[in-house]
């Protein structure tokens, strides 16, 4: 899948499958790209992967028909920039709450490389660009994607205007900075936070852009069914490092039962970012 086709799944609603991939082995992108997912979700905000391996990884997922979608570690219009010409073809901003921040991300993400005073008249709507250069900016970004975080009291309070703003082709819910946000850490079933992801939800299919949530706990796919079925379309299940810590655990606790060893007990959650 191409990001091009990605981002007319995100507005359509189809559901778009991907997980967290933490790890640049080279060895990676041949087993996932066997997994039957739609794009990758590489995380630059909590993870220690510098700009080079990035862009690798970018380059090698895309080249197997997987998106790459990046998540940069500020919602800074320059940095989104950069990490598009390493070849994401999605950008995840962190943290964003409000319309003027998704503005100033959407002439990054959609009119690279147009920059400056044009750039910011075009945007304020004081401008209009020529009919040759509206089309050479179409063509050079037809592959992106934006894609903002909404993770805080004050997002959910700005969400209409956020997701009025031309340009922006999904939302991404962050789970633990939310449920801190609304002074409920990591307590991932609270009625508070599930309420707050359904009104996300709904609130983002009513504007026809995509919506998605970054399940990492152990026991989070009957969120992930119920919220798909009210319309979630990005789903991003697990990462590389939960499965294998998931997978392990398991299939270590089964041997040591067979065995007549007493398997230790162990957190059973993820970390969610």
């Amino acid at each position: 899948m191409n990001g091009k086709l990605f981002r007319q799944k995100l507005h359509s609603g189809e559901r778009l499958y991907g997980t967290m991939i933490v790890s640049d082995s080279p060895k990676w992108p041949s087993i996932v790209s066997g997994l039957g997912l739609d794009f990758v979700f590489i995380d630059t905000e909590h993870i220690a992967n510098d700009r080079k391996q990035v862009a690798w990884m970018c380059q090698a997922y895309a080249a197997l028909g997987l998106t790459p979608v990046v998540r940069i570690n500020r919602p800074d219009p320059y940095l989104a920039c950069q990490t598009l010409d390493g070849g994401a073809q999605g950008i995840i901003a962190p943290y964003v709450e409000s319309a003027e921040e998704v503005r100033a991300l959407v002439g990054a993400v959609k009119y690279r490389p147009l920059k400056g005073k044009r750039l910011h008249d075009m945007l304020e709507g004081k401008l209009t660009l020529e009919p040759a250069l509206t089309d050479y900016l179409a063509g050079y970004n037809a592959n992106n994607s934006l894609i903002v975080n909404i993770e805080s009291i004050p997002a959910m309070e700005n969400l209409d205007e956020i997701l009025s703003v031309p340009g922006l082709d999904g939302v991404l819910v962050g789970p633990h900075d939310l449920t801190t946000s609304l002074g409920i850490s990591e307590q991932y079933h609270h009625k508070a936070y599930i309420e707050a992801v359904d009104e996300i939800i709904r609130k983002s299919r009513a504007h026809n852009v995509g919506a998605g949530n970054h399940v990492m706990v152990k026991d989070g796919a009957a969120q992930e069914i119920r919220w798909a079925k009210m319309g979630m379309n990005m789903i991003i299940h697990w990462s590389d490092t939960n499965a294998f810590r998931y997978g392990m655990e398991n299939s270590l606790a089964e041997i040591k039962r067979g065995i007549g060893d007493q398997p230790e007990k162990t957190s059973s959650e993820g970390l969610d970012i």
